[in-house]
């Protein structure tokens, strides 16, 4: 294995120790610390010449700040002569616009992936983006890993009682259809028609009733999504549900929200973004450290990273 260094933004320190651990190395020492003004100063304890680093940061909450964190990292690791710099970003954030859907939006997702590239990261390694098309934003590789493997290994392991594994969207499709197949279980899309303003009509495409759902989705925010489906699967005749998701934002008091729903039996994220879930029973996290640190393994090593990416049935 080539020298390698890993070290960690302060979004997700837990996340990099657990890395580091399955590797069976130290983390790399670097001082981050922030000025009254609230500016950002970096700056490595230890040589990165001649070293392909990796940097395990995720662009969650304070989203802003925490991608000009990663920013001055990269910077400094490029100016330290690093030899490679690899970012290990476990929550890409402002993937959520790929495209313009009116007149005069931006594409954030593209903004961002221009200013990591031309900033001096070589290479991203990221985790269920919101859009696959994201990786062709980048002119350096991106190694779009995902959850799947773990979701479904976890929802075996419960022995749901008939279950059906629900899309809360057309968006989310693909993905659903991929963890039903792999659960051999059915599924079902939900579909919101908006009609006359702000009316809207909610059409199910599958069946339901006596059921017990597994929601599936890309990210939890406010929880405001997951309550309206939750609520609407229940008045068609469904059982409580179990809602899975990559990346568990859970802003405001949306951990609070989904704890207290009667209809909801577990809540499943992934521990992409760092949170202390102490008190919420109905929560479970799954580790990403083992995927993160065989994805290390392999690029050090020159190795085929399809086993990790692969999203077919």
């Amino acid at each position: 294995m080539k020298q390698i260094k890993i070290f960690s933004g302060t979004s997700n320190r837990i996340l990099t120790n657990q890395i580091c651990q399955f590797l069976n190395m130290e983390p790399g020492q670097v001082d981050i610390s922030r000025f009254k003004s609230g500016e950002i100063y970096v700056r490595y304890q230890e040589p990165l010449r001649t070293c392909d680093i990796f940097i395990v940061h995720s662009l969650s909450h304070p989203i802003n700040e925490n991608i000009v964190e990663l920013l001055v990292m990269i910077d400094a690791a490029k100016r330290a002569s690093a030899q490679t710099i690899n970012l290990i970003i476990p929550y890409f954030g402002y993937a959520r616009h790929a495209r313009k859907k009116a007149p005069r939006e931006p594409i954030t997702a593209k903004m961002i992936a221009d200013i990591l590239t031309k900033v001096g990261a070589d290479r991203v390694i990221t985790v269920d983006l919101n859009s696959d098309a994201i990786q062709g934003f980048f002119k350096i590789p991106v190694d779009h890993l995902t959850v799947l493997d773990l979701m479904t290994q976890k929802l075996k392991s419960l022995n749901i009682p008939n279950p059906v594994v629900v899309s809360p969207d057309a968006a989310r499709a693909k993905m659903t259809e991929i963890l039903a197949s792999r659960l051999d279980v059915p599924f079902a899309i939900m579909i919101n028609n908006k009609r006359q303003g702000s009316t809207s009509q909610v059409q199910v495409i599958g069946e339901v009733e006596g059921r017990t759902p597994i929601i599936v989705d890309d990210i939890i925010d406010t929880g405001r999504t997951v309550l309206d489906v939750v609520d609407e699967l229940t008045a068609r005749g469904a059982n409580k549900a179990y809602v899975i998701a990559s990346h568990g934002l859970l802003s405001d008091d949306c951990a609070t929200k989904l704890t207290n729903s009667p209809n909801i039996e577990r809540v499943i994220i992934s521990d992409t973004i760092q949170h202390d879930l102490e008190g919420y029973p109905k929560f479970s996290i799954l580790g990403m450290a083992e995927i993160f640190g065989t994805a290390v393994q392999i690029i050090a090593e020159g190795g085929s990273i399809d086993k990790l990416v692969n999203r077919k049935k």
